[in-house]
């Protein structure tokens, strides 16, 4: 640890330095450990206690999280858009939001956690709280929620949001605006849950749509929808949304992807004029795909992946490939790529009146039976797009890049499980799904208000790269369930960690950005 790692008084440094230096005799520090005849676990003899005065929680990073959302002035937007209740005894609408979005930070995984939290009084004067909501009550929340108020919580958010990236370096703006759409089925064992329908693998449930923001992988817009409706229903007037949310924030480029399922051709004449770039990927009908084939070979050229340029010519050292072995020796089905090509060709949508270019990927394929090769395969995916300076091989990666999105859908199910359906109607679960999801919006912000001093701007970079691109869970790992002792004194709460992390720096720079 160095001195650029935050700028707080001397002393809380020594403290860091000091438990680094004990943590790290205690783990050897590279020594040699002598043989020992028993084992590490002691089997001394322990006796239990109850504090009496000392009190401590086991979530001492929430409430510098906590502090963020005071500052950023995200409670003050939702209880002035938000008007669910009509008298406040005591809770505000702000209260029950936040109450779900942190029972996610404290890796809660149902409602029912919240009984845990409410019953931890250090857990509650860490938060300068007398009490939460219970379960019950949380769920009675989200069944008050209307389809408009659903909506009025996210332009809170998103207002706020506008707040956070303002305070960014002009670098931020200056990138492109990466905005990724995707949908989801969120499957539902109940009986009665309203709105629920069956989706096309035979899973019952909702199908909920996420627009996110790929530069920072943040949730813009979850719209829960019955599972039996198509992916792209509804997906244009949300990403006018997104589109109108960036440049309010100073993206001048603005670039939507997504996968063949919204192509929305009824819309692109209109995105292009308003210079908006996409890439979409787009189904093979019968007339695009001979198209396709009809391509001489001196039309295409081979794609060479980042990751292979990157290693063009350099020897690695690689495993042996396990699997691989396995399916050859019993003989199974293979099919092993050989080759990728990439061509173009201008092509008018019949819901259009222009053309755009359409740039095919042929992939080059051999099917094989253990040993025995059978058959050479081609198949072809197209991706359309409005972008004329981009290559044809860029255009093929920034549709592969989306892919990035399935890793945070899937933060959103297993990690923050706010794509989940604790109630028992559709937009109740809708408000639960934006209400869930904030806790994964409070960790990117969290990296987003981290300060960046001169002097060591790419470590203070890579820490912030490291919380945006951290898994959920690690993140409440490493930066909430901190041990802390909670006390007051002079009317002033005074949480003290009692345990060293890794990270644990990076809080005190974001208590001072604060």
């Amino acid at each position: 640890m160095t001195a650029g790692d935050f700028q707080v008084k001397k002393s809380v440094r020594r403290q860091l330095e000091k438990r680094k230096r004990r943590i790290r005799r205690r783990v050897g520090g590279g020594r040699v450990r002598k043989p020992t005849k028993c084992a590490t676990f002691g089997r001394g003899s322990t006796r239990f206690e109850v504090a009496d005065r000392a009190r401590a929680t086991n979530h001492g990073g929430l409430p510098v999280v906590h502090q963020l959302v005071v500052r950023s002035g995200l409670a003050n937007e939702i209880d002035s858009r938000l008007k669910l209740l009509k008298v406040h005894k005591p809770y505000h609408e702000s209260d029950h939001v936040l109450n779900i979005a942190y029972n996610a930070l404290c890796g809660g995984r149902v409602l029912d956690d919240l009984e845990l939290r409410r019953h931890d009084e250090s857990f509650l004067d860490a938060l300068g709280v007398s009490t939460i909501p219970a379960p019950t009550t949380a769920g009675d929340f989200c069944r008050r929620f209307a389809a408009e108020d659903v909506k009025s919580l996210m332009d809170a958010i998103n207002v706020t949001r506008l707040r956070i990236w303002s305070r960014q370096e002009p670098e931020f703006t200056q990138d492109t605006a990466r905005i990724d759409l995707d949908g989801s089925i969120v499957a539902t064992t109940g009986n009665c849950k309203q709105g629920m329908g069956l989706a096309y693998n035979g899973t019952w449930g909702y199908k909920p749509l996420i627009v996110s923001l790929a530069n920072t992988a943040e949730p813009l817009f979850i719209v829960n929808r019955s599972g039996n409706r198509r992916a792209s229903e509804g997906a244009a007037a949300y990403l006018d949304k997104a589109i109108a949310l960036c440049r309010e924030a100073g993206f001048e480029d603005v670039l939507l992807r997504g996968d063949n399922e919204f192509s929305q051709t009824t819309e692109l004449d209109r995105w292009d004029a308003d210079g908006v770039r996409f890439v979409f990927g787009f189904r093979l009908r019968r007339d695009i795909k001979s198209t396709a084939e009809s391509l001489p070979d001196s039309e295409f050229s081979q794609l060479i992946r980042a990751a292979k340029a990157a290693f063009d010519g350099v020897e690695r050292a690689k495993q042996a490939q396990v699997k691989q072995q396995i399916v050859r020796e019993k003989g199974y089905k293979n099919i092993r790529l050989q080759s990728e090509d990439v061509a173009e060709f201008d092509y008018q949508p019949m819901a259009c009146e222009r053309a755009y270019r359409m740039v095919v990927l042929r992939k080059n394929l051999t099917v094989e039976r253990g040993e025995q090769a059978l058959i050479d395969d081609v198949r072809y995916f197209l991706y359309i797009t409005n972008d004329r300076d981009l290559a044809a091989s860029d255009v093929v990666r920034e549709a592969n890049q989306r892919c990035d999105q399935e890793n945070l859908i899937a933060q959103l199910k297993s990690g923050v499980r706010a794509l989940h359906a604790p109630v028992n109607t559709m937009v109740a679960n809708w408000a639960y799904m934006v209400m869930a999801s904030l806790a994964w919006t409070l960790k990117a912000w969290t990296a987003l208000s981290l300060t960046i001093h001169p002097r060591w701007r790419k470590k203070h970079e890579a820490n912030r790269r490291d919380v945006l691109r951290m898994d959920f869970r690690t993140f409440c790992s490493d930066m909430i369930a901190i041990p802390a002792q909670v006390l007051t004194s002079a009317r002033t709460r005074i949480v003290r960690f009692l345990a060293w992390r890794p990270r644990l720096p990076i809080l005190f720079r974001l208590l001072d950005a604060l």
